[in-house]
């Protein structure tokens, strides 16, 4: 469950190198692009630029190196070319990379053109959340402490957060002990412990949090037809804190901040 001082380095490149794949999902139009026009393109370049393996392909019979999970979508998007980006959409892009044996997990909202003031906070108080939960760790913390930090702030804003998904253990399975989730009690749950990895990735809605899976078995979509959010980082105990190894360049003010 712990990862040694090297393998927790090999993570922290496979970090880093998606980090990248961000920045250049960053630098795309994606107004008028359909999501299977970003999947292949994200494709090519984990694979050719940055000489890496996108972890989702294959991974469970899933065919694509992304999630795109647009407005509605809570999870699991499959990208299509008929599903075209339009403005005021809020979209996530949910993509793993593999590279020397190990994988790392991320995630980011997209807003598309001009996004209604509702969508925008949705996404806003999503974000704050994940850094609320990432901020909870350090060795002697308990995993309840983390799903604690995110289901409070999330109900400060009258969101609910899904249940039926939650974070993971990851390194050189994608999914790994312990399962983390995103609501919870402090100071219950497993202790964690300097070396161990996982993801931390809450998804909010903008009402209930009941979510139901489409006929094609991947895509999950809020039952109630109002929006959802999510952010995913993958992150690691350290001796003192926290290190967040997919963490993107225009976030590292947050860490010193911290």
């Amino acid at each position: 469950m712990t990862k040694s001082p090297e393998e927790l380095a090999l993570m922290a490149e496979a970090g880093r190198l998606l980090a990248q794949v961000f920045a250049y999902l960053d630098t795309l139009p994606l107004r008028g692009m359909s999501t299977m026009q970003v999947n292949n393109m994200v494709d090519q370049y984990i694979v050719s630029d940055l000489q890496a393996r996108p972890a989702s392909k294959g991974q469970y019979g899933y065919a694509y190196a992304l999630n795109a999970s647009r407005n509605q979508v809570v999870c699991h998007g499959v990208p299509a070319l008929m599903d075209v980006l339009q403005d005021g959409d809020i979209v996530n892009f949910d993509i793993t990379l593999e590279k020397n044996g190990f994988i790392a997990d991320s995630s980011k909202m997209y807003c598309i053109g001009t996004v209604t003031p509702a969508a925008q906070q949705l996404v806003q108080v999503t974000y704050e959340a994940m850094w609320k939960g990432i901020a909870a760790v350090k060795p002697g913390a308990r995993l309840g402490d983390i799903g604690y930090a995110i289901s409070q702030h999330a109900r400060r804003h009258g969101y609910s957060v899904v249940r039926d998904y939650c974070g993971h253990g990851i390194g050189r399975e994608m999914h790994e002990p312990p399962q983390v989730l995103h609501w919870g009690q402090p100071r219950t749950g497993l202790r964690l412990r300097e070396g161990m990895t996982f993801t931390i990735e809450p998804m909010l809605n903008e009402g209930r949090r009941n979510v139901r899976t489409e006929d094609d078995g991947w895509t999950v979509v809020t039952s109630d037809g109002l929006l959802s959010a999510q952010f995913e980082h993958t992150v690691a105990v350290t001796k003192d804190g926290v290190q967040v190894l997919t963490l993107r360049a225009e976030e590292r003010p947050l860490i010193r901040r911290a």
